[in-house]
């Protein structure tokens, strides 16, 4: 799992920006979820409904600010308890020690890029390099270490989070890219209160320094990322001095073209491709280390036997609305990558369209272990549509439910069908956004207000309080 990357930069998932072979090769071998989303698109609540398969109101976890229940029922102390090996190398962002797992070295928070700091079975740990490598080498070393017995590993990158630095290897990849705006880049939000008063815009809340890496001690700080310019200072102190001089070097030239922008907008635009640049940058080193694991399993002979999932803890957005981050439950950070590959059951190049969530993850990876599902796990097992079955009732309308106010965004939950997507933002704003997807692919439009759909508007609220009923989201958390 990636921390944060957009299904718009995988290329299996037909991205503009970026080639990404090994990623694209466990789709090709196996299954890609084309409308695979996440049941709340904020990183600690998203880890919690793939270790409980439940939602964020009934594992506990509704945000960033909460600690993890480890002492509930999760995926791996139930395969644990048959038997596998179990482990987490990378993040984990629960703020509480880890359960289930009879080794885990993570991340402490957000981890940084270069020099990390790991937690190590409860020791503080230093490893020198590059975090993505080092996530990678913790992860094949504990396998090669298991391999004879059955396993279940959570491999979690830290890339490619904010604020992406690259390893330095791809430090002048795209340079000689321009990357075209989003076509909802500079939507006004009209009709959309919600998105009047958030801080995650490109255009408002990159910082100079943390963001764009430019040593510009003049450039105004904001209020909301007050924090960012002492933050980039810390991940900086994890370069040594010879890393520290190209990534100088490089980091110089931008400021050089940095410092011949005139306007807002001119910076605007020179923000969002050094944003693009890094993060894609970074997804090029988890692609590689994709690779590296792939090749572990096949050299070993693990590969024809091993169940192997890739997926983010969200989506994420690059540019559309204006924006970076998540937390909306607008389709770029409401969807998110999802691809598995299993030689026993799954054909190559199978493509599901039915909507599936994060929250089915556990239950699938249980019954293709051949493992009982618990009852109270509120997912569903794909292992169905993963051996092309015909499955009677699927699910064609997801329930969402976010519930931070970080970065001035309100509160709202709302229901997702084929066609529409209705949204309730309900603190501190309270309002309704309705969107024709198949008129307004890129929901820039809310009609909620627009007297012909009316009756669009009556049937999905019954079906969203049906939805609540049936998740036990009962609002009142």
């Amino acid at each position: 799992m990636a921390d944060d990357h957009g299904y718009q930069a995988i290329s299996a998932c037909g991205s503009r920006f970026i080639r990404t072979p090994n990623i694209d090769r466990i789709a090709r071998e196996g299954a890609l979820m084309q409308n695979a989303f996440v049941t709340n698109s904020i990183c600690s609540p998203s880890r919690a409904v793939i270790l409980t398969g439940k939602y964020s109101h009934v594992n506990g976890m509704m945000d960033n600010g909460t600690y993890f229940d480890g002492k509930q029922q999760t995926l791996p102390k139930i395969f644990r308890a048959n038997g596998y090996q179990t482990a987490i190398v990378g993040k984990w962002h629960l703020f509480t020690t880890p359960t289930g797992f009879d080794y885990w070295n993570i991340l402490p928070d957000q981890g940084h890029y270069y020099s990390p700091h790991f937690i190590k079975m409860g020791k503080d740990t230093i490893y020198k390099g590059y975090v993505t490598d080092i996530i990678t080498d913790l992860a094949i070393n504990w396998i090669d270490q298991h391999k004879n017995a059955p396993f279940f590993l959570m491999l979690h990158h830290k890339a490619p989070h904010r604020n992406a630095m690259p390893p330095l290897q791809y430090l002048d990849k795209f340079n000689d890219v321009k990357f075209p705006l989003p076509s909802s880049f500079y939507e006004d939000y009209t009709g959309k209160p919600a998105l009047q008063r958030q801080s995650i815009s490109v255009k408002n809340d990159l910082d100079i320094r943390y963001d764009s890496k430019i040593p510009c001690d003049s450039c105004p700080v904001t209020q909301i990322n007050s924090w960012a310019p002492g933050e980039y200072q810390k991940e900086l102190a994890g370069l040594s001095l010879e890393q520290r001089a190209v990534w100088d070097s490089a980091y110089e030239k931008e400021y050089e073209i940095f410092k011949t922008l005139k306007t807002k907008d001119e910076v605007t635009r020179w923000q969002y491709q050094r944003y693009l640049e890094d993060y894609l940058r970074c997804i090029m080193s988890v692609d590689d280390n994709v690779g590296r694991v792939l090749k572990y399993l096949d050299e070993t002979g693990l590969a024809k036997n091993t169940i192997v999932v890739y997926t983010s803890d969200q989506g994420f957005y690059l540019g559309e609305h204006g924006l970076y981050d998540k937390r909306f439950m607008y389709e770029e950070a409401f969807r998110t990558p999802m691809m598995i590959r299993y030689p026993q059951a799954v054909r190559p190049g199978n493509r599901l369209k039915e909507f599936v969530l994060n929250l089915d993850l556990a239950p699938t990876l249980l019954d293709l272990a051949g493992l009982k599902v618990p009852a109270d796990m509120q997912g569903e097992s794909m292992k169905p549509l993963l051996m092309k079955q015909k499955v009677k009732d699927w699910r064609d309308e997801i329930y969402y439910h976010y519930y931070e106010k970080s970065f001035n965004l309100t509160a709202h939950y709302g229901i997702r069908t084929r066609r529409y997507a209705l949204i309730h933002f309900y603190n501190p704003v309270d309002a309704w956004e309705l969107y024709d997807l198949k008129k307004d692919p890129t929901e820039v439009k809310n009609v909620y207000n627009d007297p012909h759909y009316k009756d669009v508007i009556a049937t999905l609220k019954i079906h969203l309080k049906a939805l609540q009923e049936k998740y036990r989201d009962d609002m009142k958390k």
